[in-house]
């Protein structure tokens, strides 16, 4: 497959190689991450005035979906503030690089904790308690410090980016779908690498990567360290085809297709709870503690954990016993969860559509009023308002859902020995649109 690296440019090969653009960048988001838990300790309590919820769960949630990802894989990984206050103390410095004089005790994170599994059980605590998170500008900001403290002391205790690796839930999120991004990083020539035995590559890179192992953009956060650092200018950032991960011969986990189910099952239940018109169900969402709040918890655990894997296990079965080499069932739901990547990150982006239209109207007038104290910094503040799912946007979400369909049809035939061993992972992606047509179009 044809691929474009971006360091055969001698001007983008400079601007990747300075700390400085990287730092400027994440120095802001990290002021604004900081504001955005002042805004919500201290501003109005109600959500469309607040900076914290406009700008957290409107304006990030839909940059993150509509264009960090689907265009620059886990490109917010490569500014995300969360890690940074850590690891200026692990490296002993703000613009150090790993191994300064910096404190922390750099022990390895437990080998049965690693994976996505517990990032998984985060994106599944978003959605127990998302309805009151998403609408409450304290609560928000109480998670937002709650995970910043978090991410800082588990880098006092453990090596590298042990929060972004195992434990955040958007690192989750966003590497799972950055299989199906356009932007990987990975080596030019093998032989080199393989002849340099210091591997400072390996040793700069605070994700524990090493850059000759790569073999998917799931792993790599984009930080650029390998390349400020290899002697051998052997570090290739390269633009390719969509879905470049997704084939017969990468290979994948069995927690990556728990997490991938995850996703979908989370997209279902926003869906739901959001856009669906059971009031009910809403309500039961809000009243978190309340009988009606554990029957939703129940009903959502049960999608998530198993109608959804029920339904994934079996048509992995059927198309394991379609097959003339039958794999183990652990190994083969490891190799067809490659097919819940497109089809999550399609619905995840439809599902985003369908707010965004109706919501972006009260980004500008925060921003002029970020607190909701009344002020008037852009002479917006008064020009909010809800707008209206058009049939535009409608259409759109159709129009991306089938995009999902037939990139997961496609995916199950390119890892499948014949179309008919595929069926039965296609009729599962088409179960799931049906549902998200009805939830989201009706």
């Amino acid at each position: 497959m044809t691929r474009l690296d971006l360091t055969r440019s001698p001007h983008a090969l400079a601007l990747l190689r300075s700390r400085w653009p990287q730092f400027l960048l994440r120095a802001i988001t990290l002021a604004g991450f900081i504001f955005t838990i002042l805004a919500g300790l201290m501003g109005s309590v109600v959500g469309s005035h607040n900076f914290a919820i406009i700008f957290v769960w409107i304006a990030w949630w839909t940059a993150l979906k509509l264009v960090f990802i689907p265009f620059g894989g886990r490109s917010w990984c490569s500014i995300c503030p969360i890690p940074m206050p850590g690891e200026w103390l692990q490296n002993g410095g703000i613009l150090q690089q790993r191994g300064g004089a910096g404190i922390g005790l750099g022990k390895r994170w437990p080998k049965f904790l690693r994976g996505t599994w517990m990032q998984a059980g985060g994106f599944l605590l978003i959605g127990l308690f998302g309805a009151l998170t998403l609408t409450s500008a304290k609560i928000t900001a109480i998670v937002l410090l709650f995970i910043l403290v978090l991410a800082l002391i588990l880098s006092l205790v453990f090596e590298r980016r042990s929060f972004c690796n195992y434990l955040c839930p958007i690192g989750g999120f966003t590497g799972l779908y950055a299989q199906a991004g356009p932007v990987e990083l990975r080596v030019k020539d093998a032989d080199i690498c393989a002849a340099h035995s210091e591997k400072t590559c390996y040793t700069a890179c605070p994700w524990g990567q090493y850059p000759l192992a790569l073999k998917s953009s799931a792993n790599c956060g984009l930080c650029m360290e390998c390349l400020r650092v290899c002697p051998s200018d052997n570090i290739a950032v390269n633009l390719r085809p969509w879905g470049s991960d997704l084939g017969p011969k990468t290979k994948h986990r069995l927690d990556e297709a728990f997490l991938g189910l995850v996703m979908l099952a989370s997209a279902l239940v926003d869906s739901a709870v959001f856009l669906g018109p059971w009031g009910q169900l809403k309500s039961a969402a809000y009243s978190i503690g309340s009988p009606d709040w554990f029957l939703f918890a129940g009903v959502f655990l049960v999608t998530a954990l198993g109608v959804l894997p029920g339904l994934y296990t079996a048509s992995t079965w059927v198309a394991n016993r379609l097959g003339s080499a039958r794999a183990s069932l652990r190994k083969s739901l490891a190799h067809y969860s490659q097919v819940l990547v497109p089809l999550g990150l399609m619905a995840w982006i439809a599902f985003t559509i369908s707010f965004a239209f109706v919501k972006f109207g009260y980004v500008l007038p925060v921003v002029s009023d970020p607190l909701g104290w009344g002020w008037n910094l852009i002479g917006l503040s008064k020009t909010a308002g809800v707008g209206e799912a058009t049939s535009f946007s409608l259409i759109l979400q159709v129009a991306i859902l089938m995009v999902g369909l037939f990139w997961s049809s496609r995916v199950a035939c390119r890892i499948s020995e014949t179309i008919r061993q595929a069926a039965p992972l296609i009729a599962f992606s088409g179960l799931f649109t049906l549902a998200m047509l009805w939830l989201l179009v009706g």
